[in-house]
């Protein structure tokens, strides 16, 4: 049998282990002792949905068998979101300047902090939604009081209204939007980052 993780091919000798499910169930416990978790599987090839998992459990190893295996740690996962919080912090002076930018007829420089937003808003609901696979590290992300969850509920409409507004090329509600919606936002969740 071949394994690898995170494209790293692994030497393991089998004990016990006759199934698919027997490597995963020993892999798991491994993993938890160093918070980290399996995020995806790859079987003979083949990635496995969610859906299919159970399916696999009893899949008798072979030789032949190859498993790949994709792992995030915890501390991984809170490297990313200080990281995050480092670019939020960056990015929330550019916001405050979006009014000047736009009364001042610089809507190309304005267009680029706004595309950097969205980039840096998809990747930290990326991330936090990763951070659910360790609930001690999720509970702990309370933005406001509230949880990511609640957070991101909150946020969406203001994205969608920021969508509208720059369709409609609306600079009032563009500069609005960017000072008086996303700057609290960002700096709360810089505030909320500080804790883990």
């Amino acid at each position: 049998m071949k394994l690898s993780v995170n494209g790293q091919n692994l030497d393991i000798t089998l004990e016990n282990e006759k199934t698919v499910g027997d490597i995963l169930k020993s892999f798991e416990k491994e993993m938890e002792k160093n918070d980290a978790t399996t995020v995806k599987i790859i079987l003979d090839g083949k990635e496995i949905e969610s859906s299919e998992f159970e399916s696999i459990l009893d899949k008798e190893l072979t030789e032949n068998t190859a498993l790949d295996l994709s792992v995030i740690s915890k501390i991984e996962i809170i490297e990313s979101l200080h990281a995050i919080s480092s670019d939020f912090s960056v990015l929330t002076e550019k916001l405050e300047s979006i009014p000047v930018l736009l009364q001042s007829g610089k809507d190309k420089d304005a267009s680029e902090i706004i595309e950097d937003l969205a980039t840096k808003c998809n990747n930290f609901c990326h991330i936090g939604t990763m951070s659910m696979l360790f609930p001690d590290l999720y509970n702990k992300l309370l933005i406001n009081g509230t949880s990511l969850n609640d957070f991101f509920k909150d946020l969406l409409p203001i994205l969608s209204d920021f969508e509208s507004a720059l369709k409609d090329k609306d600079t009032v509600t563009i500069g609005d939007l960017s000072e008086y919606e996303m700057v609290p936002r960002l700096k709360s969740i810089v505030d909320a980052i500080k804790v883990v």
